[in-house]
């Protein structure tokens, strides 16, 4: 495994980490591991080294596999290693599909996906709880809800939870080899050029502001990052556009469009809650005012997501239109600068 494939690999968390003892007698790893993780149980390990996500000296092996004396062995879990205690709460959810491996959400824009600092009650993850209040592994703690991937409090759209580890596990790995299809719409401030391209570069916690990401183009922190996009309306002050991950930092869209001057519409974090392009009329300006005041955040939403079923292995996409905040304003864009060319 090449160290940028390592670097990705902390997409995962770190568990639990071993060194096998030098009179170790060579055991499959499966047992071992049993013997040494506290509630763990074989069946368990099995499902994340099938997955992929038990390494030993930084490569994946399979539950048979026989360890030596001097192996490194780490677990690596698609959620950090530390939770709060997980309250039920009854939220509604707008649910797009469910069977007994994943749910599929069509998340609104203002609720946080996981609870953390600042965070406690209130998000996605408290109301899965309570939807899987009557299965018997989720009301006894014993599981919790398998996030493999998270979307902003701030941006609306579809995202994929698995209910049970096997399925956790393996929809982990497939987000890692990006075999996912994420397709996302934002609105920015002016018009990337060329109308089609690539941003690239490594993307990291800001060095002064560890809460915003940061963009390093030659590469000495952070994680590789790529975001696709296509201009799909250009209303010369703003743009409404297309992006495809390649790679699912965190914020990348969000920093990839502030790197190349072209702030989300309203995103507070990355200078988009300006005006950054236009005239200094009064009625321009008052424009703006309203289109922030209609939507109140950063301008992005998850349209589609593509993965394979993680029992059945068929592709599955589910789509989400826009909401209503950002078409209102698109629309009022579009009736703005109808007839118009920016000077």
């Amino acid at each position: 495994m090449s160290e940028e494939e390592l670097t990705e690999y902390q997409e995962l968390y770190e568990h639990h980490r071993f060194r096998v003892d030098a009179g170790q007698a060579p055991v499959r790893i499966d047992k071992y591991l049993a013997t040494r993780i506290v509630n763990a149980s074989r069946t368990r390990i099995q499902y994340a080294a099938e997955a992929g996500n038990i390494l030993v000296n930084n490569s994946p092996v399979k539950p048979s596999y026989k360890i030596k004396p001097g192996d490194i062995i780490q677990v690596l879990l698609p959620t950090p290693p530390r939770e709060i205690e997980l309250i039920p709460e009854d939220i509604p959810l707008n649910i797009l599909y469910e069977d007994d491996d994943v749910i599929v959400i069509n998340k609104e824009a203002g609720m946080v996906v996981h609870p953390a600092y600042g965070n406690y009650t209130g998000t996605l993850v408290n109301a899965l709880m309570w939807h899987f209040r009557d299965m018997p592994l989720f009301s006894t703690g014993e599981l919790r809800p398998g996030l493999v991937h998270r979307l902003d409090k701030n941006t609306s759209g579809i995202l994929v939870v698995a209910k049970n580890e096997i399925a956790q596990n393996r929809l982990a790995r497939q987000f890692f080899d990006r075999r996912t299809g994420r397709i996302y719409n934002a609105l920015v401030w002016g018009t990337p050029d060329p109308p089609e391209g690539t941003i690239t570069g490594h993307v990291g916690r800001n060095l002064k502001d560890r809460k915003i990401m940061q963009v390093f183009p030659d590469g000495s922190h952070g994680k590789p990052a790529v975001t696709h996009y296509r201009v799909i309306e250009s209303f010369g002050y703003v743009s409404h556009v297309e992006c495809r991950l390649e790679t699912g930092r965190t914020h990348q869209i969000r920093v990839h469009f502030a790197h190349i001057k072209h702030p989300l519409f309203n995103d507070a974090e990355y200078g988009g809650d300006k005006i950054l392009r236009g005239t200094t009329f009064s009625r321009y300006q008052q424009f703006v005012k309203n289109c922030f005041e209609l939507l109140p955040r950063q301008a992005l939403h998850a349209r589609t997501l593509s993965f394979d079923h993680p029992s059945t292995g068929k592709r599955m996409t589910f789509e989400s239109d826009l909401p209503d905040d950002m078409k209102k304003v698109i629309e009022k864009w579009r009736e703005y600068t109808s007839g118009k060319a920016e000077k």
